[in-house]
C-alpha cells in the first residue's frame, strides 16, 4: 500500500514527527510513505485543511496513492474536506480504538487526525499505536464480530449511494477555483511524487495543465 502523509500550514511543524511514527509502523508490514508536506511552518507553499482535501482527493483518485493521513488541529476541518470529495471516504481518527473501528467498520481511505488536541506527553506514541491499528489488522472485515455481515453491508450500500451523489473528480476540480487548486498542487516534491505513481492518464494530464 502506498500511503501519503499531507499537513496543512496550521501542524506543519509536526511533519517530521507525524513521518517517523508512521514510517516506523508502517514500513515493516511493507508498506510505502509518500511525504507531500507541508514540511515546515515557513514553507513556501502553504497548505490550508480545504488544500489538504484538494490533494488528498487527487492522489486517491488517480491511485497516485491507496491511503491518505492528513489532520488539523482538530482534525475536523481535513475531514470535511477529503469527505467532499468522489472516491474519499475519510474518518476522524483521535485514538486506536478510532483507527480499529474505522478500518473495519468503515473501510475508508483516508483519516484526519487532530494533531494539535491532547499533543503533549505521549503524542508520538498515540500516533504510533494509531498506525498500528489502523494498518496491522486488515480492512472492511466488520467490526464486532456479532455485526460483521449487516456492517459490511452498510458498507457496500454507503458505496452505491456515494456512487450516485457525488459528480465525477475532473468535472470538480474543473469548477473550483483554480488558484486554490494550484496552490494544493504547488509543494516542493508533488511533482517527482506524483507523475511517478499517477495511474490516471486523464487526471494526469489536467495537473500538467495546472502545473
Amino acid at each position: 500500500m502506498r500511503i501519503a502523509l499531507i499537513n496543512e500550514n496550521s501542524q506543519a511543524a509536526k511533519n517530521g514527527t507525524i513521518l517517523a511514527a508512521l514510517k516506523k509502523v508502517v514500513e515493516p508490514m511493507g508498506h510505502t510513505v509518500d511525504n507531500y508536506g507541508m514540511y515546515a511552518a515557513d514553507d513556501a507553499s502553504q497548505l490550508t485543511y480545504v488544500q489538504c482535501g484538494i490533494l488528498g482527493a487527487i492522489l486517491l483518485n488517480s491511485g497516485a496513492a491507496d491511503f491518505v493521513i492528513t489532520g488539523c488541529g482538530t482534525g475536523e476541518g481535513a475531514m470535511l474536506a477529503m469527505n467532499s470529495f468522489p472516491g474519499v471516504i475519510c474518518g476522524h481518527v483521535e485514538d486506536p480504538v478510532d483507527a480499529y473501528t474505522f478500518a473495519h467498520v468503515n473501510d475508508g481511505n483516508a483519516v484526519a487526525v487532530p494533531f494539535a488536541k491532547g499533543f503533549g506527553w505521549g503524542g508520538e506514541l498515540n500516533l504510533e499505536y494509531v498506525f498500528e491499528k489502523l494498518f496491522g489488522f486488515g480492512h472492511g472485515q466488520g467490526y464486532p464480530p456479532e455485526r460483521v455481515e449487516p456492517e459490511m453491508r452498510n458498507k457496500r450500500i454507503l458505496d452505491e449511494v456515494r456512487a450516485k451523489t457525488m459528480r465525477p473528480l475532473l468535472d470538480g476540480l474543473r469548477d473550483i477555483d483554480q488558484e486554490l487548486l494550484k496552490g494544493a498542487v504547488a509543494g516542493e516534491h508533488f511533482k517527482e511524487l506524483f507523475f511517478a505513481n499517477c495511474k490516471d492518464p486523464e487526471i494526469e494530464e489536467y495537473v500538467k495543465g495546472l502545473l
